[in-house]
C-alpha cells in the first residue's frame, strides 16, 4: 500500500494543491487572496498534466541512435514534448490572466478603498439607495 502511495505521490500532492486553491477561492473575501488561490489552483492542474505526460521508461524524442552509424535502437518509447509545450503556453496565459486581474483589483481599490468583497457590496448598496442629485 505504501509502495502505491509513494509511486503516485505527485498526483496526491497535485490533488492537495487543487483542494487548497479551491478552498482559498471559496473561503476568502479578499480579491487578492482569491487571485492567489486561482494561481495555486491553476498550478496544481499544470503539475498534474506534466506528471501525466511522462511515459514510463520513455526517453527524449531526439533519437541518439542515428549518431552512431545508423544502428537501429531497441527502444521505441518516447516522452511526448507536446504536453510540456502546451503547459508552457498555459503558464504564459496564467501569468497574463493574473496580471489583468490584479490590475482590475487595483482599479477596484482606487474606487472603493477596499479589496474586500463584503465592503464593496455594502458600498454599492449605499450608492443604489442614495437619491439622484
Amino acid at each position: 500500500m505504501i509502495m502505491i502511495l509513494t509511486s503516485k505521490l505527485i498526483y496526491f500532492c497535485s490533488a492537495a494543491l487543487l483542494s487548497l486553491g479551491l478552498y482559498i477561492i471559496l473561503s476568502s473575501y479578499n480579491y487578492i487572496k482569491k487571485t492567489i488561490g486561482l494561481a495555486v489552483f491553476q498550478n496544481s492542474v499544470l503539475i498534474f498534466y506534466i506528471a501525466l505526460a511522462k511515459a514510463k521508461e520513455g526517453i527524449v524524442p531526439i533519437d541518439q541512435c542515428f549518431n552512431q552509424l545508423s544502428q537501429h535502437c531497441s527502444y521505441i518509447t518516447y516522452s511526448s514534448p507536446v504536453s510540456h509545450v502546451l503547459m508552457l503556453t498555459a503558464i504564459v496565459v496564467g501569468i497574463a490572466t493574473m496580471s489583468v486581474s490584479l490590475s482590475i483589483i487595483r482599479q477596484i481599490y482606487q474606487s472603493f478603498n477596499s479589496c474586500n468583497e463584503n465592503d464593496i457590496l455594502l458600498e454599492l448598496q449605499k450608492m443604489e439607495l442614495k437619491p439622484d442629485e
